[in-house]
């Protein structure tokens, strides 16, 4: 059987690691072809000693210079920049692109590859945020099948194998309720950054961890699941689960509800995607049905989050509404992160921006056209990048 050649783009980050994790438990059926990192130059310098990959993009040119004086020859194609990674994306060596890069800088490279008809396995949420509807019309066109890689959505895929999307009544988005699910709202404002950044189930990045305490990342999710599953927004419910061991469910119209379970670690979806339509025996701990005990279920406490209603109102506004609301949300926890502002800042200034915005598109400004209508990639990243520098305008009293 011919190994599947795989592209790992943000291969340094959580889930590029735990991708490489995967290719290293199972080397004949996987090849690594290319890898990308933005300035983690250590380490995909190590990957790339261990996964001898074709092609290699860095952030800059500084960087890819720093490689090609340290590997020895014949050494990989070095890329670097934009260009460089929307080129490594669209190669078509690869079977599969994985799609890992945090944020809006994933979605140039991840809209390439799939221009170019390869099969995605999507971690990246902010693609499906800022242009879902382009992303799949561009995907239905080319033939490439996109696969999600985040817990949540894959385990909605999985629930949606072999029915009818006519048949569903509801699709729940399982939330852990990050580290404040039990803080009562007058506590909020002794939240402190590092209680912020220990998020009770998950290891991630400082981002995603803060999304996931202010309980925007579920707001993500289900902007993206509007789109990766053409549902409307009125039909996706987002419900506690502290354990984190049902990944999400699906409601059918005959009251039939279909879930994913599993123990919380990240492999299990991405080695879901690496291999479909097969299964990997990954090595760790399984789950024991017999020593699960209780799990439990809650209604969402919105009045502690009002990150996730700002979500869900940018979601029922669609067009630039959540790429704004992305831009704004990512200036917001930089700052938070820099220890510029309070963790209830991160809200007040996104609920800020987005009622700038809303505005602005009744003003039906020439100057941002942008705003009213997503027809482009390029209208997408400007309404984020909208978003992300009326936000720090916002922040430096500019």
């Amino acid at each position: 059987m011919t190994a599947k050649r795989l592209t790992v783009l943000g291969s340094t980050g959580s889930i590029g690691t735990n991708t490489l994790d995967i290719v290293r438990q199972f080397p004949d059926k996987f090849q690594v072809t290319a890898l990308s990192c933005h300035n983690r130059i250590q380490k995909i310098h190590e990957q790339i000693e261990e996964f001898q990959p074709q092609s290699v993009c860095v952030g800059s040119e500084e960087n890819a210079q720093w490689l090609k004086a340290r590997l020895p020859s014949p050494r990989p194609e070095i890329l670097s920049g934009t260009e460089g990674l929307i080129q490594l994306a669209s190669n078509r060596n690869a079977d599969l692109v994985v799609a890992g890069i945090v944020g809006a800088a994933g979605l140039r490279s991840t809209y390439a590859a799939i221009e170019n008809g390869r099969n995605i396995a999507l971690a990246n949420k902010e693609t499906m945020v800022l242009a879902g509807e382009l992303i799949m019309a561009k995907a239905k066109q080319t033939g490439s099948l996109i696969f999600p890689a985040d817990s949540e959505h894959n385990a909605i895929y999985q629930s949606l194998i072999g029915h009818q999307r006519s048949d569903i009544e509801k699709i729940i988005l399982t939330a852990s309720g990050g580290p404040f699910r039990d803080t009562p709202l007058e506590a909020f404002q002794d939240i402190t950054l590092d209680e912020a950044l220990n998020h009770p189930n998950w290891e991630m990045g400082s981002k995603i961890t803060i999304d996931s305490a202010t309980m925007m990342n579920k707001g993500l999710e289900i902007i993206e699941a509007r789109w990766l599953f053409d549902i409307p927004v009125s039909q996706i419910e987002p419900v506690i689960h502290r354990e984190s061991i049902v990944h999400s469910l699906v409601e059918y119209t005959d009251g039939s509800f279909i879930a994913q379970m599993g123990l919380p670690d990240m492999r299990t979806p991405i080695a879901f995607c690496l291999a479909y339509p097969d299964r990997l025996p990954l090595e760790g701990p399984k789950m024991k049905m017999s020593e699960l005990g209780k799990l439990h279920f809650a209604p969402v406490p919105f009045e502690k989050f009002p990150c996730l209603s700002l979500a869900i109102t940018a979601a029922n506004l669609e067009g630039a509404a959540p790429a704004v609301l992305n831009g704004a949300n990512e200036a917001a926890v930089a700052a938070y992160l820099d220890g510029k502002i309070h963790f209830m800042d991160i809200a007040r200034i996104i609920s800020e921006i987005m009622e700038q915005f809303e505005l602005k598109k009744m003003q039906h400004d020439e100057q941002f056209p942008f705003l009213n209508k997503i027809e482009t990639i390029e209208d997408a990243l400007d309404a984020d990048q909208w978003g992300r520098q009326i936000a720090q305008s916002s922040l430096t009293g500019e």
